[in-house]
């Protein structure tokens, strides 16, 4: 049995976290390669990559078969399933693994939506990924329900809660919330919405895909029914976590094939996984864990044979941490890392002449998200220009549609800048000078 410790807040250096990113040794256009880009998708560390390739060298079955390999897929599975209920506070059984967080929306959509009819309304916000729109609207044509949106105060990138309120009635089935705007860096109150949608009997939805990258979830402290998020953005392979709380997933009519297993959470898991990937987005937690300074967990996440774990370091037992207080430390650590990263970003850029900032600034809670257009110059000529300098930005809407359109930056869109676990300073750097040039540029 471990012993609690107080968190620790500071993580290894940013120097010893790149050494685990291979692919930050590329070098474009005789430049070395920053990415920015992580908010569509972070890289990713060699402990993912080898469990990845250990399941597939060493374990490749199918499962619940009589034979080794298939034992050791599932107990790879498993312990995964255990891994993620690290890394959301919740049980084993309540996790569920899918393709990706939109087809497990769509996937929830339709189960409940069986139930739905007119007179049932869903509430959703503008500042949503579509993949927590498209499924919604689907049942508003399929099953006669409303499917009202909260509006967002494009001036501050924030949700307008009174909006919400008003939308909020005693006939909302369902409220799909994200925690964060993908395109703006918002931070949503989903704690906040999920009582909302209690207090009216309705079921609560956490799209946790831009937010569950930098803030370590808790479903059981905000008591949501369903979270879902993505491995890809934080260091795994493309495989979605979702989570439902137990009674749900046992009672909810999920779509499956007749002879599948019929107990959570394999009742929401429909045909076979990418097991391959489920063991990486396993690895990406313990590499979470890994990152605090001189610490480690309990137990690896992979306990099959020949699976991949972290290494260990040597401690006292007393010493030791269970793996959720490791995440918590590595979350905290991570946010104090790109805290001031974000704000140099955000003051040198609004400094800028002809840069235009979106979103809410660095003083407010926030991802490490900052988005932005240059005055005369195309998004996607900006992020084409900072490429050939080796510095890899995302442009364009991001599937948030309703927020450019909003924003009236369409077709264009945002030029989108993050950073990760791996950002340095001095890319930091190289990125400001970068867009203060084409910025300048644009003015001859």
């Amino acid at each position: 049995m471990s012993v609690a410790i107080q968190p620790r807040s500071s993580t290894i250096s940013t120097a010893e976290i790149r050494r685990h990113f291979p692919a930050l040794e590329r070098i474009h256009n005789g430049y070395p390669v920053a990415y920015f880009d992580g908010a569509g998708g972070t890289q990713t560390p060699s402990t993912v990559v080898d469990a990845v390739s250990d399941y597939l060298l060493n374990h490749n079955a199918n499962t619940h078969w009589e034979y080794p390999s298939s034992h050791e897929t599932d107990a790879i599975i498993e312990s995964a399933r255990h891994a993620f209920a690290d890394f959301l506070n919740a049980s084993a059984t309540e996790v569920v693994f899918g393709p990706n967080t939109t087809t497990m929306i769509y996937h929830l959509s339709r189960a409940l939506g069986r139930c739905f009819g007119p007179g049932d309304e869903i509430l959703i916000t503008e500042l949503e990924h579509h993949a927590n729109v498209a499924p919604w609207q689907a049942l508003e044509v399929e099953r006669g329900v409303r499917l009202n949106v909260a509006q967002f105060d494009p001036e501050t990138g924030q949700l307008d809660w009174d909006d919400f309120q008003r939308l909020l009635t005693k006939n909302t089935k369902v409220v799909a919330f994200g925690a964060g705007c993908n395109a703006l860096g918002t931070v949503n109150d989903y704690r906040r919405a999920v009582e909302q949608a209690h207090a009216v009997g309705a079921l609560a939805l956490v799209d946790a895909v831009h937010y569950a990258p930098y803030f370590l979830c808790d479903v059981k402290a905000t008591d949501c029914d369903f979270l879902t998020c993505s491995a890809y953005k934080f260091y795994g392979p493309h495989v979605s976590v979702f989570y439902g709380k137990q009674d749900l997933l046992e009672s909810i009519d999920f779509p499956k094939l007749q002879p599948a297993p019929d107990t959570a959470p394999e009742r929401a898991e429909m045909g076979t996984q990418s097991h391959e990937g489920i063991a990486g987005a396993a690895a990406a937690v313990d590499f979470y864990a890994s990152l605090v300074a001189g610490g480690t967990c309990v137990a690896p996440v992979n306990l099959a044979p020949g699976g991949m774990g972290v290494p260990p370091v040597n401690l006292a037992p007393d010493e030791r941490a269970t793996r959720r207080e490791m995440l918590q430390s590595a979350f905290a650590g991570l946010r104090a890392h790109s805290a001031p990263q974000v704000k140099r970003l955000w003051e040198e850029l609004g400094n800028a002449k002809g840069v235009r900032l979106y979103g809410p600034p660095p003083d407010v809670e926030r991802t490490p998200t900052v988005s932005f257009v240059v005055d005369g110059v195309a998004s996607t000529e900006v992020a084409r220009r900072l490429a050939k300098r080796g510095l890899f930005a995302s442009h364009g809407d991001f599937y948030a549609q309703t927020v450019i359109e909003r924003l009236g930056l369409a077709p264009e869109g945002l030029v989108r800048v993050g950073c990760a676990c791996y950002t340095s300073d001095e890319e930091v750097e190289r990125l400001i000078e970068a867009v203060r040039e084409i910025s300048l540029s644009s003015k001859l």
